[in-house]
């Protein structure tokens, strides 16, 4: 097949923009592959001249999550947000000046007319599952090899014919024997490769906009007197964060994103303090032992259909993290090799 851009070329383009990681993905795929088939989140709703689809992904800083507070972690995930769009943005503008008519999605948009709660018109973790980026973890984020799930996603919608990349058919995730991010939830929200959206919102949503509409209901109910009370509140201080910087209105709660072993960031900065899960606790462990049973004995789990199991990785879970983990240490002690050598030679060169 013949295509109008060099697959290589726009990658290259895309990480000189900003990009930490980059895929591409047939629109046809997304087409015929959409997440919820009663509710496809899907390229020809937006738009039928989309070809092929960009994803681009940003990385979290892992100091972040080293912090005493998810502060940090907010602030940080603003800033992400807002460099992986002026890179998407960016990305848009070289490929209409290739002759490419394109656009780039909202990373984060709730679309009402689909379905409640925060469903956008393209789902960014399965753009980045289908252009190889990675696959679902137990708690359904995407799971990189690279970062594992402390990144962000985007997509770049462009009329561009691209050759596409493999989806990992391996489970990235080292599921239901590690389950690290099941015992850190805080409201108990993850599921077997699932998750309680309404139980996760408590968290990660403090001040999203189902909140605000429940402030202002109570709000304008009461007399005037502690109308004006309300208005002083720290709530309200925190809705005005969130509409304006996102700040505790969208991934409020890192836990989860915190402790995945997987990625050389999480070795390298995050092993030592994420180590012990405070929130571990005994019916938690007894739970992860109901879902590796489940799975050991082929029962039906909801999050494994023949449908999703394209999301979760198909050929399961084959020691992906501990190769990845080896290797790292590996090249860890190299470098330390290499530094102790150069400090032997310039001590010999001083004699």
């Amino acid at each position: 097949m013949e295509y109008d851009l060099d697959a290589t070329v726009v990658k290259e383009k895309a990480k000189a923009l900003g990009a930490d990681l980059v895929g591409v993905v047939s629109a046809k795929t997304l087409n015929d592959f959409p997440p919820d088939p009663k509710w496809p989140q899907t390229p020809e709703r937006i738009s039928e001249n989309t070809k092929s689809v960009i994803v681009i992904a940003k990385r979290i800083p892992a100091g972040a999550f080293r912090a005493k507070s998810n502060i940090p972690v907010q602030y940080i995930d603003m800033l992400v947000l807002r460099s992986m769009d002026r890179s998407a943005y960016k990305l848009t503008e070289w490929l209409e000046n290739e002759g490419h008519p394109s656009f780039v999605t909202a990373a984060q948009e709730t679309d009402w007319a689909y379905k409640n709660a925060s469903y956008g018109r393209l789902s960014t973790r399965h753009l980045g599952i289908e252009a190889g980026l990675g696959t679902f973890g137990l708690e359904v984020n995407i799971l990189t090899p690279e970062f594992g799930p402390r990144v962000y996603l985007t997509g770049v919608l462009t009329e561009a014919t691209i050759e596409a990349d493999q989806r990992i058919t391996e489970q990235v995730c080292i599921g239901e024997s590690c389950s690290r991010c099941l015992y850190s939830c805080p409201t108990d929200a993850v599921r077997h490769f699932g998750i309680d959206k309404r139980a996760c919102a408590t968290e990660a949503q403090e001040f999203g906009f189902t909140t605000i509409l429940q402030f202002w209901g109570h709000f304008v109910k009461q007399p005037a007197e502690i109308q004006r009370k309300l208005l002083t509140d720290r709530e309200l201080f925190g809705f005005w964060q969130g509409l304006l910087r996102v700040v505790g209105s969208f991934g409020d709660c890192p836990r989860c994103l915190a402790v995945c072993p997987v990625g050389n960031d999480y070795h390298a900065h995050l092993s030592d303090i994420q180590k012990v899960i405070p929130e571990k606790t005994p019916e938690k462990v007894e739970k992860a032992k109901g879902f590796k049973l489940a799975r050991k004995n082929g029962d039906h789990i909801d999050g494994l259909t023949e449908w999703n199991e394209r999301w979760v990785g198909p050929d399961g879970y084959q020691g992906m993290v501990a190769r990845q983990l080896q290797a790292f240490k590996k090249e860890q002690r190299e470098k330390e090799e290499a530094a102790a050598n150069a400090v032997s030679e310039d001590q010999g060169t001083t004699i």
